[in-house]
């Protein structure tokens, strides 16, 4: 039985204080969403992974393309047919989507969700409708249109706890689906159940629940674009020192919650921007945000980032209205596009990746007068 609410109990501060010292640190992750004057819908999002580089590669999936979903046990799991075509970031040298736009201009983002997501026991007997977390977004993105659709075919598979060699463990992760009309859900795995969520804000980060950082936004109604109002006190009249007196105390630093109010305080005080390719500049600004140097979050233990420059490693822009997938990397912030449209998912036979980098440096021009 799967529900799509649920509620979050919260035992002790003491409690949760145990959890969160015992996350792991090298996930940061920032979805969001902004609309344009337009209609169009732009979503993206940082992939922060500090532990190792997860040398992610452009993927271009065609239609008509058999998949075979992964299970604990190595049988083949559920096994489908590509009917979209799709434009995705994969990672660890897999054909696995972490982040991914279709040509009907579904989005699906993977997200870390640590110490919260737990997946349902596997029972060998359903094998043929099991998928691995890190199946998901690729079966999502090329069955589905929809948020509906994506809503049904959540109730048709078991996402099983298969263990992903890169990380030891099987990965713990919950989704943002969004589609053109800007509609959006959050999907999590809880107690061994599918939990859905109506997601407006059309923002994400990590653990905990979304429906905690949902009621978290309650602590921050005080925070307003606008600033504060000179204030008279006796014969003395304060002002504040400076712009953005309205949003003091904003949360500033790297943890799920702060970076979700912080994500929803910027979208939500965006400037109006006409169309999706302006709303893409607005969003790629967002998002600089939230960038994580290396070092500065990740906590001790082997260190596997040699040749990394930052901790967050690529970060994208998906307009779902004219099919345009745009991104930048760690090592070169200049902004490169794939246009959906110009694609001919059907006369692809097979799958087609590139690197992220040409090479794994800024291209800088010379301006410097002759």
């Amino acid at each position: 039985m799967k529900s799509r609410m649920r509620t979050l109990t919260l035992t002790t501060a003491s409690l949760m204080a145990v959890v969160f010292s015992a996350l792991p640190s090298a996930d940061a992750c920032t979805g969001i969403t902004l609309r344009a004057k337009d209609g169009a819908v732009v979503y993206g999002r940082t992939m922060e992974w500090g532990a190792f580089d997860l040398h992610s590669r452009v993927s271009i999936m065609p239609r008509g393309l058999e998949f075979t979903g992964a299970t604990p046990d190595k049988q083949p799991g559920m096994k489908w047919i590509s009917k979209h075509g799709v434009v995705a970031l994969d990672g660890v040298g897999k054909d696995v989507v972490l982040d991914g736009m279709n040509e009907k201009g579904l989005t699906v983002g993977l997200f870390y969700h640590p110490g919260f997501a737990e997946y349902p026991a596997y029972d060998p007997k359903h094998a043929a409708k099991t998928l691995g977390p890190t199946d998901l977004g690729t079966y999502l993105l090329t069955t589905c249109s929809t948020v509906e659709e994506v809503r049904d075919a959540m109730d048709n598979v078991l996402v099983a706890p298969v263990v992903e060699e890169a990380i030891g463990m099987a990965p713990p992760v919950h989704l943002l689906v969004t589609e053109p009309s800007g509609k959006a859900i959050v999907i999590e795995f809880t107690k061994g159940k599918t939990v859905v969520y109506e997601a407006p804000l059309g923002v994400i980060t990590n653990a905990p629940g979304y429906d905690w950082h949902m009621i978290n936004l309650r602590n921050y109604v005080n925070l307003s674009p606008v600033a504060v109002p000179d204030k008279r006190l006796e014969r003395d009249t304060f002002r504040a020192l400076g712009g953005g007196s309205g949003m003091i105390g904003l949360p500033g630093d790297f943890t799920p919650p702060s970076r979700f109010v912080r994500a929803v305080a910027f979208s939500q005080t965006a400037r109006p921007t006409s169309t999706g390719g302006e709303t893409m500049y607005e969003l790629f600004r967002i998002l600089d945000n939230f960038n994580v140097p290396l070092g500065s979050a990740e906590g001790s233990g082997e260190d596997k980032s040699q040749g990394m420059r930052s901790a967050t490693l690529w970060t994208t822009a998906h307009d779902t209205k004219n099919l345009v997938f745009y991104y930048h990397t760690a090592h070169n912030r200049r902004v490169r596009m794939v246009d959906l449209k110009k694609i001919d998912f059907g006369a692809v036979k097979e799958i087609r990746r590139m690197p992220m980098d040409r090479a794994p440096a800024q291209d800088i021009e010379d301006v410097t007068p002759r």
